[in-house]
């Protein structure tokens, strides 16, 4: 029965970012937009409300200078105004612009909540997925990566929320306004050249930017290798020390940091010569507009509150186009990020449930391999028609040579990938036809290299079972002999163990890993290699442990010591795939093949080290 739905599936490269195309800009774009228009009709309400102050924000901004040209005509000689009309307007001035302060506060305060949901669900959409996807993307994956797609994707999310719905689309929708009123007030001539003068500001800004978003990459770039040298050469400290290699390791760095310093002064530069030409060209715009006013003032067309009305406007649309260049390069950078994120989300996991499949249900706890057959790559078999059973509350170990299947078969049982024919069963069900959640919580593992979050020894054995009380850990770790030292940690049980638990020796990793086991409390248990990273005495510690664990439950031990499988119901030697040899202990070295050979190989080693240690000591 050939495997459901399996293909291969690689990760997509999710190092620096490279630039994408419009299309693809625009599809993340696409993307995002659910994420602004949820379906709670609150949220909904915010957005509506902040588009409203938002508009009430430009025309307030754009109506100020109106207000401003009021004064002004109401202050020059000869007006006829009294003196409190200037007054007034110099009150609605300031009024004004408080007002539009105003709104454009409520507008952040009201859209705050729609724009973190926002990015909120897009983290949390992608995270899901990531621990959705399968192991084998997991394994191809560059390191590092996911985290930083994850990462950079927020970020995006938040720039792009920022910056393009409260910067970029009303700067435009100003500008809109502004060419409008002085349409409507004065001669076509202002409205042109005002336009003119702020097209040719972004056409300017943008033909720049892109031409040096390659000095900014290859900048980030340098940067990235010079923080990754840095980081690797301080996790190796011990190494660098050991072939005194500092000078070396700072050649490294320095050659990275050399790199940046060349990238980062042409960044500069180029940032120098685009802020120098948006300079004139809006010096140019402004001295336009202002001889055209002039010459209005001068013909008695126009009052010197117009001439300073005009030129209001181009300086108020100055402002906010004056960040223009960061604004455009970011945007471009985050729909880049935006649309790496989103297309991981497009992965689809290798290994999915049936619609509809039922949960496992566990009521011996037997598990059978029927006839199967595996392979990572098709140019590569692992397993060839593999088939044994261990019984209910029974032990089978599978013991061979590195590289024969062996963790391959620990794999499959707990489905990360689909077998490529035959069937795997545990009490009679198929495993692709029940959920994999509930096929997991039914497994119970002890690994070789027993990793754990850097958190409290508590976190990490309640880690079995999430809301288990302080009594039922500690019950969890008397059972697995490690609750006297715990106890006697300055922090007890609130002690860190440390990234990847480096602050604990192997044994008592591999003692924290058995505790979450029986606090999980599974009806199977796998242990793969649980021993051979350890000393021979802290090996017979942790089997002992092992043996009183697994009694009564059904048991699968891969194995590379054949010292910690005698006690076995069953042992399967397998080598390239195959079952060479099947029987008990005693059985199988009477036999005085594949596994007997192995046998007195480990013990001639055994004899060897003992010898050694005998004469050191």
């Amino acid at each position: 029965m050939k495997g459901m739905g399996r293909e291969r599936i690689k990760a997509p490269k999710l190092g620096p970012a490279s630039e994408v195309g419009f299309r693809q800009e625009l599809k993340a774009v696409r993307n995002l937009a659910p994420y602004l228009w949820p379906p709670d009709w609150g949220l909904r309400a915010r957005v509506l409300v902040s588009m409203l102050f938002l508009v009430g924000a430009k025309l307030i901004n754009v109506y100020v200078p109106l207000l401003y040209k009021g004064a002004v005509d109401a202050l020059s000689p000869g007006h006829p105004a009294a003196i409190s009309v200037p007054v007034a307007l110099v009150v609605g001035y300031g009024i004004a612009r408080v007002g539009a302060q105003l709104f454009a506060e409520l507008r952040d305060a009201v859209f705050a909540k729609v724009g973190q949901r926002a990015v909120r669900r897009v983290a949390l959409a992608t995270f899901r997925h990531l621990h959705a996807l399968s192991l084998r993307f997991h394994l191809e994956r560059q390191t590092g990566g996911l985290s930083r797609a994850i990462e950079r994707g927020i970020r995006g999310t938040e720039f792009l929320l920022s910056y393009m719905l409260f910067n970029v689309l009303p700067t435009l929708f100003e500008i809109l306004l502004v060419c409008a009123v002085l349409w409507g007030f004065y001669e076509a001539s202002f409205a042109l050249a005002t336009l003119a003068t702020i097209v040719a500001y972004i056409a300017f800004t943008f033909l720049v930017t892109d031409w040096r978003i390659k000095f900014r990459r290859e900048m980030n770039e340098r940067d990235s290798e010079a923080n990754t040298k840095a980081i690797d050469s301080l996790l190796n400290f011990e190494t660098v020390k050991y072939f005194a290699n500092e000078a070396h390791e700072a050649e490294r760095f320095d050659k990275a940091l050399r790199a940046y310093e060349r990238a980062a002064v042409k960044s500069q530069t180029t940032l120098s010569a685009l802020n120098i030409g948006q300079g004139v060209i809006i010096a140019t715009g402004l001295v336009t507009v202002m001889l055209l006013a002039g010459f209005g003032v001068a013909r008695g067309t126009m009052t010197v509150g117009d001439f300073v009305l005009v030129n209001s406007y181009l300086v108020q649309l100055y402002s906010p186009l004056n960040v223009l260049g960061m604004v455009y390069r970011n945007i471009k950078q985050s729909l880049t990020d935006l649309e790496s994120m989103f297309r991981l989300l497009t992965v689809r996991p290798e290994i999915e449930d049936r619609p509809g499949a039922p949960p496992l249900r566990v009521t011996l706890g037997e598990i059978s391999f029927d006839r199967v057959s595996f392979r990572y790559d098709p140019r590569r078999p692992i397993l060839h028609e593999v088939s044994f059973r261990v019984p209910p509350g029974g032990t089978v170990a599978i013991v061979g040579p590195s590289g024969a299947g062996k963790s391959t078969i620990a794999r499959l049982l707990f489905r990360f990938y689909d077998v490529d024919g035959g069937a795997i069963r545990i009490d009679g069900q198929d495993l692709r036809a029940v959920t994999q959640d509930s096929l997991r919580r039914a497994i119970g593992v002890v690994p070789q290299d027993t990793v754990l979050f850097n958190d409290t020894v508590r976190y990490n054995i309640a880690y079995g079972r999430p809301g288990a009380s302080d009594a039922e850990i500690e019950e969890a770790a008397r059972h697995a002999r490690i609750h006297d030292f715990v106890a006697a940690l300055p922090d007890g049980y609130q002690s860190q163990v440390g990234e990847r638990g480096l602050k604990l020796s192997g044994g008592e990793k591999q003692r924290v890993a058995i505790a979450r086991v029986i606090l999980k409390g599974p009806r199977i248990l796998i242990f793969d290699e649980a021993t051979s990273a350890l000393d021979t005495k802290t090996e017979q510690e942790i089997q002992a442990n092992l043996d009183e664990v697994s009694a009564g439950r059904t048991t699968l031990v891969i194995a590379h010591r054949l010292s910690t499988v005698v006690k076995a119901d069953e042992i399967l030697v397998l080598d390239q795939g195959r079952i060479v040899e099947r029987g008990d202990h005693a059985s199988l070295l009477a036999r005085g093949g594949v596994y007997a050979a192995m046998w007195a190989r480990q013990q001639q080693e055994a004899d060897e080290r003992a010898a050694t240690l005998a004469v050191a000591e």
